[in-house]
């Protein structure tokens, strides 16, 4: 009994450091969530009351702000990309190590054809680019999300939410080619089906 409780010590304090890790805010509260409850029955069953009751409520102020995460109303925009724009440099510099864990394409804000911004409370949380396949098709390039910024809202704003703004351009049909796993299931979560264009396999979502 003695070493069963030792080794759910030993998971309580792992998840709590895996926690500590994570550069999603949602994901950090989830996981914290996890490991602090382990915490306190951990505390409860070896009698150490401070512990927890301490991690109890730690496990209560975490519901409190994923409450709060899920169900504050926030403020998404898009803002396309101007040629020739500094802060457009600045951005793929500052962020060229992450970006290139995402994307396996060749892109340019000179060769897109629909290339924007998006604003979460009006701060630039990420970055679309792509170019015209074929008249009602647009070949994704680069779809990038800040870290920070990685809790699917973004995808949703962009792909269901506003997905006249491709619509009105006369694009219906958006394609990705990716082999990166991440990625893959990424777009899946997204409502991308796998297809094939020219022997060549691919992710395509219908607006």
């Amino acid at each position: 009994m003695d070493n069963w409780l030792e080794w759910l010590g030993y998971l309580a304090s792992l998840i709590v450091l895996i926690s500590l890790l994570m550069s999603s805010i949602i994901k950090l509260r989830w996981i914290s969530l996890i490991g602090s409850l382990l915490f306190s029955l951990y505390g409860f069953l070896i009698g150490a009351l401070p512990v927890g009751l301490m991690n109890l409520c730690i496990c209560f102020i975490n519901i409190y702000f994923l409450f709060k995460i899920y169900n504050y109303k926030e403020y998404f925009k898009i803002l396309p990309i101007k040629k020739h724009s500094l802060y457009y440099d600045y951005f793929l510099d500052f962020y060229k190590d992450e970006i290139k864990k995402f994307s396996e394409s060749e892109f340019s804000i000179e060769d897109s054809d629909v290339a924007f911004y998006i604003l979460r409370n009006m701060v630039p949380a990420g970055i679309f680019m792509s170019t015209k396949l074929n008249d009602d098709t647009l070949k994704i390039n680069l779809d990038f999300v800040v870290p920070e910024y990685r809790d699917f809202k973004i995808a949703k704003y962009v792909f269901d939410k506003n997905k006249e703004y491709f619509t009105d351009k006369g694009f219906y049909n958006l394609v990705s080619f990716s082999s990166n796993e991440q990625h893959i299931k990424y777009l899946l979560k997204m409502g991308f089906e796998l297809d094939s264009i020219e022997d060549e396999k691919c992710y395509m979502k219908s607006l």
